[in-house]
């Protein structure tokens, strides 16, 4: 399907990035609906993972059934967050932090097994690297998912990453803008807020996606976190973050997304108001680990807010130049 025949609905479903909670989706007649409308991509997590024959297989379904071919999506950073630890029999990749201090060949190496294991799957879109600078070593949710606590690490790291996942076609997503690593609470538990000065925020956490975005990385993932020295409201739905510091100051022209929206971080809005603020903050996709009732509401809702003179329909457009640009250069789309 090309994009000029699409319902502004099927336009609005490429902007969801949504999992199911169990290993057959078909039994999910949300997930079934979304999918068959234009689903703009699914993320998997270990419930949906069994056996390597099981996952391919699933894959392949899911290819079959999709309107439109998704993003296929996964965390897999190493270390704690590794969703292919059924396949496996436990972890098998170290964390980031422990695979940098084991020198950039190592790191090299083990992005390129990550890489080629992803693809032998099926997947295309990996939500990694972490660019976060590790800066608070109390920090209760990135910790040894950094490659460290110095800026310098970072960029040295991401740059050996970015470089081994573009050689073998998976798409990479950097994470979580503009820096997560200061925080002192878990974003999927609570709200964290990070008190840091501008300056020390661009100098320090947002430098490694600075470097990031001139390297090409096609997807970069906002946080849900608040930093009140630029707006006192969660970075993934700011338009000062997003809008005037992303795409304006770092100049960023690729796909941008929120971390999982159904994290309590995020809790205090709405999810029709979440989702309609991160629109006009410039966001392009959502990441929803569950295709609920909800997030077949959201669709519909995000649909009337645009008839409505809520949303301008350009930026549902926008998104979706975006997300086929993306589909064609890594040949999802043929």
């Amino acid at each position: 399907m090309h994009k000029e025949e699409m319902t502004l609905q099927q336009k609005i479903a490429q902007m969801f990035i949504v999992g199911f909670t169990d290993n057959n989706f078909r039994q999910n007649k949300n997930f079934m609906l979304l999918l068959e409308n234009g689903l703009g991509g699914v993320i998997f997590f270990s419930h949906n993972i069994k056996t390597d024959i099981q996952f391919k297989k699933l894959i392949e379904e899911l290819k079959n059934t999709a309107l439109i071919p998704p993003f296929l999506s996964i965390d897999q950073e190493g270390g704690r967050v590794e969703r292919t630890e059924k396949i496996h029999n436990g972890r098998k990749y170290l964390s980031a932090k422990n695979a940098f201090e084991m020198g950039l060949t190592f790191l090299q190496n083990q992005t390129k097994e990550i890489a080629l294991e992803l693809k032998q799957y099926g997947l295309n879109m990996n939500f990694s690297p972490v660019l976060d600078v590790n800066t608070n070593p109390d920090n209760p949710v990135i910790g040894d998912r950094a490659f460290s606590s110095l800026t310098e690490d970072v960029v040295n790291a991401a740059k050996v990453v970015l470089k081994e996942y573009e050689k073998y076609g998976i798409i990479t997503v950097g994470k979580h803008f503009p820096g997560h690593g200061a925080a002192d609470k878990d974003s999927h538990k609570t709200l964290p807020v990070i008190d840091l000065s501008l300056d020390e925020l661009k100098n320090k956490h947002i430098k490694p996606f600075e470097e990031a975005i001139k390297l090409g990385i096609p997807a970069i993932m906002g946080a849900h976190v608040i930093y009140p020295a630029i707006e006192n409201i969660p970075a993934s739905v700011s338009e000062k973050i997003i809008n005037d510091i992303l795409i304006n100051d770092l100049k960023f022209d690729g796909i941008i997304m929120t971390d999982d929206m159904e994290m309590n971080a995020i809790k205090g809005f709405s999810k029709q108001e979440a989702c309609i603020r991160a629109i006009k903050a410039g966001v392009n996709m959502f990441i929803f680990r569950d295709a609920t009732k909800d997030v077949l509401n959201l669709v519909n809702a995000i649909e009337k807010a645009v008839y409505d003179g809520l949303i301008n329909e350009e930026m549902i457009n926008t998104s979706i130049d975006k997300i086929f640009k993306l589909k064609y250069r890594y040949g999802i789309i043929q």
